[in-house]
This record gives C-alpha cells, sequence and structure tokens, in this order.
C-alpha cells in the first residue's frame, strides 16, 4: 500500500469533469544536442478578438466527440496543430492534474487536462494556421529562479500581477504557467531531466 503522503503527489483529476466541456493539451519535452531536456511552447497566432492572440502555450484544445479520450485529443490537436505526431514520435509519461478555467468565447467552466510526452521524432514542424511558431526552452532555464517575473494583465477587474516566466522576449503565463510549475514539481521532470 501507498504511503498516504505519495497520494497528495499524484495528478489530480476533477470528480466532476466528465460532465463538462473538456480539453487536453501535451507538454512535450526532448533531449536537445547537447543532451539538455528542453520544453516545447507554440505561440499562438495573432489574431484580432482572441484575448490570448500571440501569447505562449501547449499544443492542444477542446475534445471532439470522436476523440476515445483525452489524451487522444492531445495526440491529435498537437498534430493539427504543429505536425508533430505522437503516436509515431511521442512516448507518453504520465498526465498532470485537471486545470479548471473557462472556454475561450464563453464564461462557462472547462476542465483541462494535461498530459505528457517525451519527443522522439524529427525536429521538422508543420504549423497550422493557429501557431504562429514552436519555442523549445531549455528545462534549467524554466526552472531558474532568475526566469520567473511577474505580467500586469489588464481584466476587468482592474489590473492584476500574474506570475510569469520570461525566456528571449517570450512570457509564459497563466494556465500554461501553472501547468509548467506543476510539472516542474512532479515526478516526471525527473525522468525528463535524465537522459
Amino acid at each position: 500500500m501507498r504511503p498516504l503522503w505519495m497520494a497528495a503527489l499524484r495528478p489530480q483529476k476533477l470528480p466532476f469533469r466528465r460532465r463538462m466541456a473538456r480539453a487536453s493539451v501535451a507538454l512535450i519535452y526532448r533531449h536537445g544536442e547537447g543532451g539538455e531536456a528542453e520544453l516545447l511552447f507554440i505561440q499562438r497566432a495573432r489574431r484580432a478578438g482572441d484575448p490570448w492572440s500571440g501569447d505562449m502555450a501547449f499544443p492542444g484544445g477542446r475534445m471532439q466527440a470522436d476523440d476515445a479520450s483525452a489524451s487522444e485529443a492531445a495526440r491529435r490537436e498537437t498534430l493539427e496543430e504543429t505536425g508533430l505526431d505522437l503516436v509515431r514520435h511521442g512516448l507518453f509519461r504520465g498526465r498532470l492534474s485537471d486545470l479548471l478555467t473557462r472556454r475561450h468565447s464563453q464564461w462557462r467552466p472547462m476542465v483541462v487536462t494535461p498530459y505528457v510526452f517525451e519527443w522522439r521524432g524529427p525536429d521538422e514542424a508543420a504549423l497550422n494556421h493557429e501557431v504562429e511558431r514552436i519555442v523549445w526552452i531549455p528545462l534549467s532555464h524554466l526552472a531558474a529562479e532568475g526566469s520567473q517575473s511577474v505580467r500586469l494583465w489588464r481584466s476587468p477587474f482592474g489590473a492584476l500581477r500574474m506570475p510569469c516566466c520570461r525566456y528571449e522576449g517570450y512570457c509564459i503565463w497563466g494556465l500554461s504557467y501553472s501547468m509548467l510549475r506543476d510539472f516542474l514539481g512532479s515526478d516526471l521532470l525527473a525522468s525528463a531531466a535524465i537522459r
């Protein structure tokens, strides 16, 4: 039997997730040329009316009726957005805790589940209209205290100071930052950092 403290470290599944709109994303890491682990981010395409236009994110999106599971939706969305085929070249490593957010255009709640994959394929990407570019960021940079910062976000309730991580002019914040922090604090980080 697992000790009680170990259960607290397991990814949390929201009990009501099957009754709500659902989405999933893929956190994809690889070992770069020098062997250092890097995590993939997409920069969303800049579009009028999109509140997250140009933001850094993980590939993913809403589940569709023909998706057999949330992890399948993450694989499908990653292929559509980036051309990276996680079925052929991704090694599934685990999942992180569910997050509660809202749909882009509505205030209705939605559950997002992050899945972690190790990339073992070619570097070529084929971006669709939703993605401006992909960026591989070293895990050591993402975890460094000096990379952590604050972003001023203007909301209907006033300006809020949001925690973020900065890298070469890019800013990772919001839901993506929450997933990143969860990943950096998980057991999955050890398998990503060690080759």
